[in-house]
C-alpha cells in the first residue's frame, strides 16, 4: 500500500503553529514511508475563505520546505460531494430535517433540564411526506442529517491505541445546510476516498468525530483509512494555545526572524521521546520520525525555547546558506564577517547591528573617557590580526594596572556600544585602526 496523507487547512486565516505541527507530522510520515503528502484547501466556507489567505498558506508551507505532492481545493469539487450526498439519500442515511436553530436550542435546554444529554431526538424521521410538504410550503428549507447506526465504533488509533466511540451518544450530524452548502464532514470524507488517503494524522480534538466519520466511510462503501490522533500543544504554563494569537501565526514568526528549520526542529520533537535539537534539513527529521514516539500528554510550546533553538540553528549555518539574505539586508563583509558574528546571532537581522559597528554610521558608548583616550594613544600600528587585541590590552594592563571587566568593558562599549558580542580579537581587525581610533575618542563615525 502506498502511503498518502493530507493536511487540510481552511483559508480563513494564516497558518497557526498548531496547524503547522499537523502538516509537519503528515509530511514526515509520508517522506519516511516513501509516500505522498497532499495539501487540500477546505475552502467551502465562502463567507470567510479568501484567496489572500489561500496564497498565504501556500507561501508559508513553501517557506518551511513542506512541499506537497497532491493539491486540491474543495471549492472546485462540489459535484463530487453532491454525488456522494445523493448516494447517502438513496440509501436512507441522509434525511431532511426542518427545525430552526432556535427550535433546536429549545430542545437542548429541555433535555439538559431533565438531566439528559442534548442529543437530537430524530423528530424529522417521524415526519410524513405530507408533513414535509407542509413545512416546505411554509417556506422552510431542510438541512440534511446523517443517520448514525447508534453503535460502538471501535478502531485502533496509531497513537492512542484502541478507541471506542458510542455513536448513540451523539446527534446525527448535519452534513448539508439549509442553503445547500456542505459542512466540513462530507467533503472531507469524499476527498479522503477519492484521493486514496491511507492515514489521517490529526489533533486529538477530532477523536470524538472519528466514529461518525467511520460510519460515513462505510455507508459510502469505502475503505476506512487508519487514524492517528496526537495531543495538542499547550502554552508554556500548560494553558490552551489560542489560535487567535497572531504572534503564533507562521507569518508572525517568520516576520520576527525565526528560521524555518528552528520551527520544524522544535515541532517535530515536541511531545515525543526524542530530544529537541537543531536540525538543518527537514529530510533528516523524517529519518527519526515515528508515531510510536509521540506521547499522550499535551506538548508545551514555549516561544523562549523556539528563540533559543533559532540561535543554535544560526550558529551552525554556513555562509553560503545566508549569503543572499545578508545581501538583501545590505550586510557586506563576506564570509569573514559572518564567521565572526555568527556565534552571537539570535535572529539573522542582528547582523545589521554588527555591520553598522564595522562599516556603517555608528557611535559607541563612552563609560570611561580618560581611559579610552589613553587606549587610543596605545593602539598598535596596522596591519592588524587576531593577535592585535591581546597585544593591545596587555599593553593597557601594564600601563594602567587594570584587568578583567575594568579593562575590557570600556573598550568593548566604546567600540561596539554593546556590553556583550563577538570575540573582540576577531572583531577588532574588521573595525580597523582609523575607525577604532575615532570611536575611542568618542567621535561618531560615518
Amino acid at each position: 500500500m502506498s502511503v498518502i496523507v493530507r493536511v487540510a487547512p481552511s483559508p480563513t486565516g494564516r497558518l497557526h503553529i498548531g496547524t503547522v505541527r499537523a502538516a509537519l507530522f503528515n509530511w514526515l510520515f509520508a517522506r519516511q514511508a516513501g509516500g505522498k503528502f497532499m495539501l487540500r484547501l477546505d475552502d467551502t466556507d465562502t463567507a470567510r475563505s479568501t484567496e489572500e489567505f489561500a496564497q498565504g498558506i501556500l507561501e508559508d508551507l513553501s517557506w518551511l520546505g513542506l512541499t506537497h505532492d497532491i493539491f486540491a481545493r474543495q471549492s472546485q469539487r462540489i459535484e463530487s460531494y453532491k454525488v456522494a450526498a445523493e448516494k447517502l439519500k438513496a440509501a436512507g442515511r441522509l434525511y431532511p430535517a426542518f427545525e430552526t436553530e432556535e427550535e433546536l436550542e429549545r430542545k437542548r435546554r429541555i433535555q439538559r433540564a431533565r438531566g439528559m444529554p442534548p442529543v437530537y431526538d430524530r423528530a424529522a424521521l417521524k415526519l410524513s411526506d405530507l408533513d414535509r410538504a407542509h413545512l416546505e410550503g411554509e417556506g422552510r428549507r431542510p438541512h440534511w442529517r446523517f443517520r448514525l447506526d447508534n453503535r460502538h465504533v471501535v478502531f485502533r488509533d496509531l497513537i492512542r491505541g484502541e478507541v471506542d466511540i458510542d455513536t448513540a451518544s451523539q446527534s446525527d450530524p448535519v452534513l448539508i445546510r439549509e442553503d445547500g452548502s456542505f459542512l466540513y464532514t462530507l467533503p472531507s470524507i469524499v476527498d479522503d476516498i477519492e484521493f486514496g488517503i491511507t492515514h489521517v494524522i490529526r489533533g486529538e480534538d477530532h477523536v470524538a468525530n472519528t466514529g461518525t466519520q467511520i460510519e460515513i466511510f462505510e455507508a459510502l462503501g469505502a475503505q476506512v483509512p487508519e487514524f492517528a490522533h496526537f495531543a495538542l500543544l499547550v502554552d508554556a504554563e500548560g494553558g490552551k494555545l489560542s489560535k487567535r494569537l497572531e504572534s503564533l501565526s507562521l507569518a508572525s514568526l517568520r516576520e520576527s526572524g525565526i528560521e524555518p528549520m528552528a520551527i520544524l526542529s522544535l515541532l517535530a520533537r515536541l511531545g515525543t521521546s526524542d530530544p529537541v535539537e537543531p536540525v538543518s534539513d527537514p529530510n533528516k527529521l523524517a529519518d527519526s520520525f515515528s508515531l510510536d514516539k509521540i506521547g499522550r500528554a499535551p506538548a508545551r510550546f514555549d516561544p523562549a525555547e523556539l528563540d533559543a533553538l533559532n540561535a543554535r540553528i544560526l550558529h551552525a549555518t554556513p555562509y553560503e546558506a545566508v549569503k543572499d539574505r545578508l545581501a538583501a539586508l545590505n550586510v557586506g563583509g563576506g564570509e569573514a564577517f559572518w564567521l565572526v558574528i555568527r556565534p552571537n546571532m539570535e535572529k539573522l537581522e542582528d547582523a545589521t547591528r554588527w555591520w553598522r559597528v564595522v562599516a556603517g554610521p555608528f557611535e559607541g558608548a563612552m563609560i570611561d573617557r580618560p581611559f579610552t583616550a589613553r587606549a587610543a594613544e596605545l593602539l598598535p600600528a596596522e596591519p592588524w590580526g587576531e593577535a592585535t587585541w591581546v597585544h593591545w590590552t596587555d599593553a593597557l594592563k601594564t600601563e594602567t594596572g587594570r584587568k578583567g571587566r575594568e579593562l575590557f568593558a570600556p573598550l568593548r562599549m566604546a567600540l561596539t556600544g554593546q556590553p556583550h558580542g563577538p570575540d573582540m580579537k576577531s572583531l577588532l581587525p574588521l573595525i580597523g585602526r582609523n575607525r577604532a581610533l575615532r570611536l575611542l575618542r568618542g567621535e561618531k563615525v560615518d
